[in-house]
This record gives structure tokens, C-alpha cells and sequence, in this order.
């Protein structure tokens, strides 16, 4: 299998089975409920290690959980701690409605502040690092490589958080003084405060993964500074750290990326209670991970419509796939793990048992399933067909109209009709 590394700028040969492939995955940051793009990484990660476990590798998926941040204090003054907790349980909630299982390891910043401290303690001493007033900043100059995986050159690196305070505008915090309105803080060597973001997945990544792994994941967005700053912190201390860097596109939502700092985002929950999960695993299924995906009624409609035709394959009858079917569908996964191209492929499809595995990589296995319409819904569509059989068609498309509110779909066939769920 190969993936494209953002680091070395091309497709990188991951190691024969089995492996190990250990994968770290950049988690939310805990201050509202996350949205459909957030979801993006978090699925993908997952699908990725039950397509590594599927062909053999010993696989294990880290994915942290940020409820230390500058976001938390902003969105919660005085109360950052309960915000932090209350938001963790809705990322919880919400991702585990996608029906794809949790990581091995969902570390949080908060349980491995003693451990960010000693990792700043070693930078000082080698000289990598500084205190300034209860702060502490990484020396950006001290690392040559400094700007090599967004493709930035050092002296055009702009100022990340200023503080007239620091040696070089460039350096990035480590560790921040407690201030004023801040509820939450930490014991240091350098008085009373709490890390510093970048620090805190390097930290988490090695604690649970080593000094040395397979993938790191996140999305686009986090190129610079998070994940460059990453690097940079934990190579200084001869860390190898990550080999390849796997970042997905984002989310649109009409014309612009979808971020919840603008307001511009649909929940996952929204999504999830609009949209069901299978309709909307599926939309994810459409798009290169690699490229940006848009979010609308329309894509999500379609989305529907393949869903449903997975669905009409287990409603007919088995037929052998050709010779080879699941080598083509291993080989579009195999290469940069393209869905759309796997989609494709499993379109072609009409064998029940072939179909049902590979759905099952991405958490569709439910498709093959007939889901039984609850007595209500029964109800509903044998008075529309009573109606229609009288002749009383106002009244039947009023049923029809109310099974669809509903979510189901009576289809007419031949001798009667079937009750379809939509989404």
C-alpha cells in the first residue's frame, strides 16, 4: 500500500504486512460540538485502520483529544474545565453514531500535562527552548528544517503569537502563563500555566506510539503551524516522529471551507439526524480524501441515492462477481486510498457476500440489511393502500406524504408494495 506523503511530497510504500502501522490522528479541539468537516479525519482514520487490519497489518490508531486550549478559555471564561468535559462527551456521542468503533487510544492533553512538562524541561537544556516571564518558547532558528513540510522558507515564517517578550518573532509557545480569567492551570518549573497546543500532540503521539511511527493524519488546515511545529520540537530531541504525513482536504460549504470559527459549519449531530449515518459514511465514500468535498442537499442526496442502490443489490439475488472483483477494489484502496475509485468498483458489483465485505471496511454493512418498518409505519402504508385501492387518492397521497415525513417510502409493485426506509 502507498499514501501520499505532504513531507517528502509523493507517494510513500508503507512496509509489507505485518507491519506494524502505527497512526496518530489529530483529534478535536473540545469547545462545541463538532462539525461534518471535523468528522472528516476521524473517519478517515478509522477506515484506514480497518482496511489495514483487513489485509493483514498489525495496526493501532491513536486519535488525542485537545481540552487545553486557547479556543476552550475564549468560548468559556472562568468555566474552560466544564466546557472542555461537556463538549469531550458530545464528540463522544456524536462520533460513535457513525457506528465505526473508537481508536485503540484517545489520549487527552490534560492527562499528559506532566509529561509536555518534562519534553519542555529537555528542550531548555538543549538548548532548543526558553523561559520569558513564565513562558516558554521554541527557538524556530534552532532548527534548520523549520518550515520544510509547508514549504515555507524560514525568513519568510510569519510571527505566530506575538509577545514583545520573545527572542524572534517567529518562536512558538511552549508553555503559557496562567493569566487572569484563566481557570484551569498547571504547577511548572516556571510558575503556574498550561502547554502550549503543538506541544501537546508530540507529547501524546509518542507516549502511545513511540518516538518513531508510521502515519501521522490530520487535515489540511493544520499543515502550519500545528503540525510543522510538531516536527520541529520533536526532532530537535533526535525523535524520528511521524514518516508520513497524511493530511485530507476539507469540507465546503458553498463557497468557502467549512470552519467553526466563522460559523460556517453544519454539526455532526445535525448531519447525523438529517441524514442518518449510512447516507452520510457514503457521501464520505464519494471524495479523494486528498481533495476538497462539498456539502449540500444535492451531494447529500446523491449520497442517498448510491446508498439505496447498495441496499437494491441484497433485495435481488446473488451473482458471482468476475474473477479478480476484489483485487480491483484492494488495488484502488491500495493505492493512496482512493474510495471513489473503490466505489466504483463495488457499483459493479451483485455478489451479496463480496458486496457485504467490502462494505463492511467503511462501516456499510447495515446496507445489506432490510430494516423492519416499525407498526406505525406499517400502519400508515397499509391505509395508503387501502385508499388507493378505493380510489381515494387525496387521501392516499396525504399517507404517502406522512410516510415520507417519516422517513419511509412505499414502493408499488406488482401485486402490492414495500415499505423502503430513506436514509
Amino acid at each position: 500500500m502507498r499514501l501520499y506523503d505532504t513531507f517528502s511530497r509523493g507517494l510513500v510504500e508503507l512496509p509489507p504486512p505485518p507491519g506494524p502501522i502505527r497512526i496518530y490522528s489529530c483529534g478535536p479541539t473540545v469547545y462545541q460540538r463538532i462539525h461534518v468537516g471535523n468528522a472528516v479525519p476521524f473517519v478517515l482514520a478509522m477506515w484506514l485502520k480497518r482496511w489495514l487490519v483487513e489485509t493483514g497489518y498489525d495496526a493501532k490508531l491513536v486519535i488525542n483529544v485537545t481540552d487545553i486550549n486557547d479556543k476552550i478559555y475564549d468560548a468559556a471564561p472562568g468555566a474552560s474545565a466544564q466546557l472542555a468535559a461537556d463538549a469531550s462527551h458530545w464528540y463522544l456521542e456524536d462520533t460513535d453514531r457513525l457506528g465505526l468503533g473508537r481508536p485503540d487510544v484517545e489520549p487527552t492533553a490534560v492527562e499528559t500535562v506532566p509529561d509536555q512538562v518534562a519534553m519542555i524541561e529537555e528542550l531548555i537544556e538543549k538548548g532548543f527552548a526558553y523561559e520569558s516571564d513564565g513562558d516558554v518558547y521554541f527557538r524556530v532558528t534552532r532548527y534548520p528544517e523549520y518550515g520544510r513540510l509547508s514549504g515555507q522558507r524560514l525568513d519568510q515564517v510569519e510571527e505566530q503569537e506575538p509577545n514583545p517578550r520573545k527572542e524572534d518573532p517567529r518562536d512558538f509557545a511552549l508553555w503559557k502563563a496562567n493569566k487572569p480569567g484563566e481557570d484551569t492551570w498547571w504547577e511548572s518549573p516556571w510558575g503556574r500555566g498550561r502547554p502550549g497546543w503543538h506541544i501537546e500532540c508530540s507529547v501524546m503521539a509518542q507516549k502511545h506510539l513511540g518516538p518513531e511511527f508510521e502515519i501521522h493524519g490530520g487535515g489540511l488546515d493544520l499543515v502550519f503551524p500545528h503540525h510543522e511545529n510538531e516536527i520541529a520540537q520533536s526532532r530537535a530531541l533526535g525523535h524520528p516522529f511521524a514518516k508520513v504525513w497524511m493530511h485530507n482536504g476539507l469540507l465546503r460549504l458553498g463557497d468557502e471551507e467549512m470552519h467553526k470559527s466563522t460559523g460556517n459549519d453544519v454539526s455532526l449531530k445535525a448531519a447525523l439526524d438529517a441524514w442518518g449515518r449510512e447516507t452520510l459514511l457514503t457521501f464520505y465514500l464519494t471524495g479523494h480524501y486528498r481533495k476538497p468535498l462539498e456539502y449540500s442537499d444535492a451531494t447529500l442526496e446523491a449520497a442517498a441515492a448510491r446508498a439505496e442502490r447498495f441496499r437494491d443489490v441484497f433485495r435481488g439475488p446473488s451473482q458471482p462477481a468476475p474473477a479478480g472483483a476484489w483485487a480491483r477494489f484492494a488495488a484502488a484502496l491500495d493505492d493512496d486510498f482512493s474510495t471513489p475509485a473503490a466505489l466504483a468498483v463495488m457499483h459493479e458489483w451483485r455478489d451479496h457476500e463480496l458486496l457485504r465485505r467490502a462494505l463492511s471496511v467503511f462501516g456499510l454493512e447495515s446496507l445489506a440489511e432490510e430494516e423492519a418498518a416499525p407498526p406505525e409505519i406499517a400502519d400508515l402504508a397499509t391505509r395508503r393502500q387501502a385508499a388507493r385501492e378505493a380510489r381515494d387518492f387525496d387521501e392516499a397521497d396525504r399517507l404517502r406524504d406522512e410516510l415520507e415525513a417519516a422517513g419511509w417510502e412505499a414502493r408499488d409493485e406488482p401485486g402490492g408494495y414495500r415499505l423502503v426506509r430513506l436514509r
